[in-house]
């Protein structure tokens, strides 16, 4: 089976998104975002993914990032329970296209754990899948009750969860991501705790912390870190670098503009 990924054209109204860690920008651009976007979708489908658009939802500023709203293991779909009030909605198009996909859909629902009374919220951007492990950030737009609740969840299908506090960054997924061979990446300054991983190679520019992994040798990542990119050329991976710096005024980068479904996985 091929791979798959969901995406979702960014709304209009796309300059009004959230800004947690960086300053709002007044530079937004909708119409070179949209261009950015048609060209991350392109980079996807000649890498051979079969593209799954998602409803799209103009009245909400952020749905771009269609990462935050579901959460992929195998073929079980979480519908996620974002952490910012102004983006609970968004799930109700990623579950719709769960559904049409077939996959096996539960609910991460908004609600409270009664030893904590901690509200269960969780974003996508927050999980860093590597092996049968999911790394959830907590500290920022996700809890530890999220957490906790999609652990519960991911055990039916022999995965499990491990919490990585987080306060630097919006997300985990903005302070590192993996390699294809499970190698984590991330910017040393935004990165609470970098001794926590095992395997860490530090980059040198904030974007090459952000990686999409396309195949077993095939990285997509943003064209604003040319020296991350060497070295991901030097331990023997290919490199596809886009323009995405209208999202990156959003705090968002490419992983959190698609929901990739690997064969693999």
């Amino acid at each position: 089976m091929s791979p798959r990924a969901l995406v979702r054209a960014p709304s209009p109204q796309l300059a009004q998104g959230l800004v947690t860690h960086v300053e709002r920008s007044d530079t937004v651009d909708a119409d070179r975002a949209r261009t950015q976007w048609e060209a991350y979708r392109s980079v996807l489908g000649a890498a051979g993914f079969e593209l799954i658009e998602v409803d799209p939802a103009p009245e909400h500023p952020d749905s771009v990032f269609v990462e935050d709203a579901l959460l992929t293991v195998g073929d079980l779909a979480v519908v996620t329970a974002p952490g910012a009030r102004e983006r609970r909605d968004e799930v109700n198009g990623t579950r719709v296209a769960a559904h049409r996909l077939g996959l096996e859909t539960v609910e991460l629902t908004d609600g409270r754990r009664e030893e904590h009374d901690e509200p269960v919220h969780l974003d996508g951007g927050d999980v860093l899948t590597i092996g049968d492990t999911l790394f959830v950030g907590v500290g920022g737009r996700t809890t530890r009750a999220g957490a906790d609740a999609l652990g519960r969840l991911v055990a039916d299908v022999g995965r499990r969860v491990e919490v990585v506090p987080i306060s630097r960054t919006l997300h985990l997924k903005s302070q590192v991501t993996a390699l294809p061979d499970g190698t984590v990446v991330g910017y040393a300054p935004l990165v609470d705790d970098a001794s926590r991983w095992p395997s860490f190679l530090e980059v040198p520019e904030p974007e090459g912390a952000h990686v999409v992994v396309l195949d077993e040798r095939t990285v997509l990542m943003s064209d604003a870190a040319p020296r991350s990119a060497d070295l991901f050329r030097e331990r023997g991976l290919s490199v596809v670098a886009l323009d995405v710096s209208e999202f990156v005024k959003l705090e968002g980068c490419v992983t959190c503009l698609s929901v990739r479904l690997h064969p693999y996985d």
